[in-house]
């Protein structure tokens, strides 16, 4: 191996993705052509303030980012794997907010507040059908039916 083939080489693992990152995307092209975007205020996991995120839901993957540009060089600041999703419905009562809705998992509950009742629905409408998409269906394998044993 040359050189300039060992400094290539070590220039392609510098810059990829790293572990965490290519796991948390899946090899999603979050950047193109996505599902459903649009801005939603989230809560802060250690400080609680609000603030406005990019959210972007593709291939059962909900991304979000500080800013609406992203490029498949960005970095999400987070993501929720729909499949992990349990439920989403609308939280008005539960934060005292307009159009606020929340997304709960096994082992926690996001809150986000959308920009108007349409936004609000809509994206409980895209997030809770990603969400029956990536349940475990049951598949005629797993079915047991007694009465034809008989």
């Amino acid at each position: 191996m040359s050189l300039s083939d060992s400094m290539a080489s070590l220039w392609r693992a510098a810059t990829a993705l790293t572990q965490t990152q290519s796991t948390q995307t899946d090899g999603v092209e979050f950047w193109s052509n996505p599902e459903r975007t649009g801005w939603l205020m989230k809560q802060g996991e250690h400080i609680k303030t609000w603030r406005r995120r990019w959210f972007i839901l593709k291939q059962g993957k909900l991304f979000w980012f500080k800013d609406s540009t992203v490029t498949r060089v960005c970095k999400p600041r987070g993501v929720i794997p729909a499949a992990s999703c349990l439920t989403v419905k609308g939280a008005e009562d539960v934060l005292h907010k307009q159009y606020a809705f929340e997304l709960s998992t096994r082992n926690d509950t996001m809150y986000f507040i959308a920009d108007s009742e349409k936004e609000k629905e809509d994206w409980i409408n895209s997030i809770g059908r990603s969400i029956v998409q990536r349940s475990r269906s049951v598949t005629d394998s797993e079915i047991v039916d007694y009465d034809s044993k008989r």
